[in-house]
Parts: C-alpha cells; sequence; structure tokens
C-alpha cells in the first residue's frame, strides 16, 4: 500500500520502481492550483487509520490509494473502501490514471478469499471491486473476478456487490464470466469522449466499451450497469451529451460525473476545473434522458457514495415497476 506521491516523477517516496516509466519522456504539464470547491482535508478520522490498518493486515490494494483518490479520508472514516485485485500494477497506460503501470506479476489465487475476510470484518453492505487491465490474461481476469464474487457470497451474503472492470478488449466473452457470477451492479466506466480516446485511453477502444455494457445488460437485465465520465479534459458539451445518448441506448442505469485532476506532472492536464453549478445542469441533461440515477459533482467518484447509491437504484426501478 503506498499513499505518498512524488509528483514531479511520478513515483513512490521509499519505493525505487518507476511508477509511470511509460511517461517518464513526456514534457511536464504543471499541476494547477484546486479552485475552492474541490479542496478536501488531509485524513485524520481514527476510523480512517482503522480502515487503513485492516486493509494493511489482509494484504490488499485499493483503488483508493493506487488512485490517489481526494475522498480517501471521507470514505475510509466510515470503513468504504474500493477493492482493487490483480495486484497493483496495470498493463495499460492511460494518461489519466495513477495506478502503476508495467507487468504485472502471477495473480493471487488467496486473493478472493482474504478481500471477503475483509470486507466481512469491515461489514460492508455494499461493496465496490475493482481491478488494473490484466491484458497479459486470457480472459482478462473475468474468472478472478467470479471467485472474489463467490467468496464474498459465501463470507458476507448481506453485502450487495458492485464490480468496476476492466473492457475485456480482444478476450472473445469472457466477460461472460463476470456477468454470470451476478454482481448487484456491473460497472465500466467510458472515462471521456470518442475524440479524446488516441490521448486519455490509448489503450482502449470507445466502442468496445460501450458494447461491453450493452452486453452485460443483454445478458442479464436484472443487473444494474453503470458508467463514469471525467470532466475537465477539453471535452465539448454538445460530445458529453452525445455519449449520454450513446449510454441510454446501451440502457445503462446509473451515471457518474466527476472533475478529472491531474495526478503528476507527467499526467495529462487539466484543462479547466468545471463549476459546481455546470455539474448540475449535466446532471438535469442525463436526468432527462432517462438515466435512473445520476451522481454529479466535482468530487464524484464511481464508487463514492456507492452504498447509497445503490439503495437508490433499488428505489428508484420499484417505482418504475409501481408505475
Amino acid at each position: 500500500m503506498r499513499v505518498l506521491i512524488d509528483h514531479r516523477l511520478g513515483g513512490v517516496v521509499g519505493d525505487p520502481r518507476p511508477r509511470h516509466p511509460e511517461k517518464s519522456h513526456r514534457p511536464d504539464n504543471p499541476i494547477q492550483r484546486k479552485p475552492g470547491w474541490i479542496r478536501v482535508k488531509a485524513p485524520s478520522h481514527p476510523v480512517y487509520h482503522e480502515t487503513r490498518a485492516l486493509l494493511h493486515a489482509h494484504q490488499l490494494h485499493t483503488v483508493c490509494e493506487e488512485a490517489a483518490c481526494p475522498n480517501i479520508g471521507e470514505c475510509w472514516s466510515v470503513r468504504h473502501a474500493t477493492m482493487m485485485i490483480m495486484g497493483d500494477t496495470c498493463t495499460r497506460a492511460c494518461s489519466f490514471c495513477n495506478v502503476r503501470t508495467g507487468q504485472p506479476g502471477p495473480l493471487d489465487a488467496d486473493e478472493p478469499a482474504r478481500v471477503a475476510a475483509a470486507v466481512a470484518r469491515l461489514g460492508l453492505r455494499h461493496v465496490v471491486i475493482t481491478s488494473v487491465d490484466r491484458d497479459d490474461l486470457d480472459d482478462g481476469g473475468a474468472a478472478h473476478f467470479a471467485a472474489v464474487i463467490a467468496c464474498l457470497r459465501a463470507a458476507a451474503p448481506a453485502t450487495t456487490i458492485e464490480v468496476l472492470t476492466p473492457d475485456f478488449l480482444r478476450k472473445g466473452e469472457a466477460w461472460r464470466v463476470v456477468a454470470r457470477a451476478r454482481p448487484d451492479v456491473f460497472n465500466h466506466n467510458l472515462e471521456t469522449t470518442p475524440r479524446l480516446y488516441p490521448a486519455i485511453r490509448p489503450g482502449a477502444r470507445y466502442y468496445q466499451s460501450l458494447r461491453l455494457l450493452d452486453r452485460v445488460k443483454g445478458e442479464n437485465p436484472a443487473i444494474f450497469t453503470k458508467s463514469g465520465l471525467m470532466l475537465g479534459l477539453g471535452e465539448s458539451r454538445a460530445e458529453v451529451s452525445q455519449v449520454m445518448d450513446d449510454l441510454r441506448i446501451a440502457g445503462v442505469d446509473f451515471l457518474t460525473l466527476g472533475q478529472y485532476l491531474q495526478p503528476t506532472v507527467k499526467h495529462a492536464a487539466v484543462e479547466r476545473f468545471v463549476p459546481p453549478e455546470e455539474f448540475a445542469e449535466y446532471a438535469a441533461l442525463a436526468r432527462a434522458r432517462g438515466f435512473a440515477l445520476v451522481a454529479a459533482s466535482p468530487l464524484t467518484r464511481s464508487s463514492y457514495h456507492a452504498d447509497a447509491d445503490f439503495a437508490a437504484l433499488v428505489a428508484a426501478r420499484a417505482a418504475q415497476s409501481a408505475a
């Protein structure tokens, strides 16, 4: 587990491995001063430290730490953590992401049981399981996701499960393994608009990600599907609106919109800080398109308030059925 990031080199203080070797040749993008509406306090709550200690004791990674999430203090202070499985090293090199890039190690067969034990100890009502991209694996890690879901069902049967998966690009029907494990929510983030993919998600394909969400909904309409976008990367309002339309055509239930924050000087630059009132306007546009739930604010992230959002999704579906 690592928290202290060297924002110039893209590494971790005290860790000899470069975190982003593929970005070392890039020119520096100075990190802009954040506006008042996006600043957060350093973690200090005692429960935050308890949560951190428990996760470390189970030798687990979280996207909260690895991706330098600004909400870590708030979430861990109420024992909410997003587990990141299959190691801490990603095979992709997205220009927005702070997760380490490189050649991952072998899968840890004991990890699903450790994740389930930690979730049970934390007493979570709802848990989010994400992962690094594992393009080195024949199934992209789909069977490992399914194993984690199975262990969670056994160890914490009252806990609802949300997965935030890779795109399973060039992995055939591997995504079905995850869908057939029946998570309560299947999330895959589009992240940005199609025009920006070559610069922001060079290893991904927009229509592959969109088709994944469409296929999961077709496989099992009872699973809630979810996706998210980062704003502030240079996208236009018309482009965001088009992505919303694409997601609704794919039957996606839940949309999240948050502000992109630049992790280091070697990452993509923030083009602008989107003010809260503009997020509110986007939320209104999304609701008008028929999403069952929308979360939109500068600090919104995929798993931010995920437990309360899941309850809201269930209520929204019940209201639709009653109508």
